[in-house]
């Protein structure tokens, strides 16, 4: 299934995309037991996915996509984890090594905004960057997990632009979190999909595009560390919570590696996308 949360007439509710892009099963309509929020949805298991399930089988409750707005998948989770270095063609780009280890920072969930919302340029930055990124959303609490069991822990995947504001990222001590959490600098969705219902999450295509230029063009499977061996290593440190999401890292293309350097500016609109997920689309303002 692929899960939304959407806004009807001021009613924040939970739903599942009938097809990429296409109309929405009203869950919490069809049963009102059921949580409006993707978090608590979550939490709460097998019970919710049974109704989510039964909703869609009803037939009922079916609205067009044209008249809801699409938020952000989950907008409020514990845990806005980010890995940096993950992809062996951006490390490549950059003339790094490959880690050894995950390299881990941290975003805010006030970052956070929807599929379609505007991105508002921040004054503090001159250097606004963009990154496609794979996440992963934790289904269950997960501590000290073994890399082998670690996907009974996954709940599925969604898609970020990891915006990153480049001049911040690089001075301030050599700390990565105000280059990278500043509001706005996590649009994230348009659906979460379900590990069950998608076949390889380390062999899709993935893209940025900047004016309908395309700037990142790779795969998944360029991955360093893929998902198991992310959420066994994290899990070592801190619990993972139900809805925690981890944005797994970019592929080559980002602007301040380009030469020269190319950044984002008021008027562009980027597209970041996955296939079989779905695409982002955010004009920055």
């Amino acid at each position: 299934m692929r899960f939304v949360q959407f806004d009807w007439n001021g009613r924040k509710a939970v739903g599942v995309e009938m097809k990429e892009g296409g109309d929405i099963v009203d869950v919490t309509e069809v049963d009102p037991t059921v949580p409006r929020n993707m978090r608590d949805f979550i939490q709460g298991g097998a019970p919710n996915l049974t109704a989510a399930r039964n909703a869609v089988s009803s037939g009922h409750f079916i609205l067009k996509r044209e008249n809801v707005k699409v938020l952000a998948p989950i907008t409020n989770p514990e845990k806005v984890l980010c890995v940096g270095m993950n992809y062996k063609d951006h490390c490549e780009e950059q003339g790094v090594p490959v880690p050894e280890e995950p390299v881990i920072f941290s975003k805010f969930n006030s970052s956070i905004i929807g599929p379609e919302d505007d991105l508002v340029y921040p004054e503090e930055t001159k250097q606004l960057d963009w990154e496609v990124e794979l996440v992963i959303v934790i289904g269950k609490t997960a501590k000290n997990v073994k890399e082998e069991n670690a996907m009974d822990y996954v709940f599925g995947f969604t898609v970020a632009h990891d915006v990153s504001a480049r001049d911040w990222q690089f001075k301030n001590g050599g700390q990565f979190l105000l280059g990278k959490s500043m509001d706005g600098f996590c649009p994230l969705g348009p659906v979460i999909i379900m590990k069950e219902d998608i076949k390889d999450p380390h062999n899709l295509k993935l893209w940025t595009r900047v004016n309908g230029e395309i700037k990142q063009d790779s795969n998944t499977d360029q991955l360093v560390f893929k998902t198991s061996e992310l959420v066994a290593f994290i899990s070592r440190f801190m619990t993972l919570k139900p809805g925690d999401i981890i944005l797994t890292g970019t592929p080559p293309g980002v602007g301040v590696f380009r030469k020269p350097p190319e950044f984002l500016k008021k008027g562009d609109v980027v597209e970041v996308g996955i296939e079989g997920i779905g695409t982002l689309r955010n004009k920055v303002v």
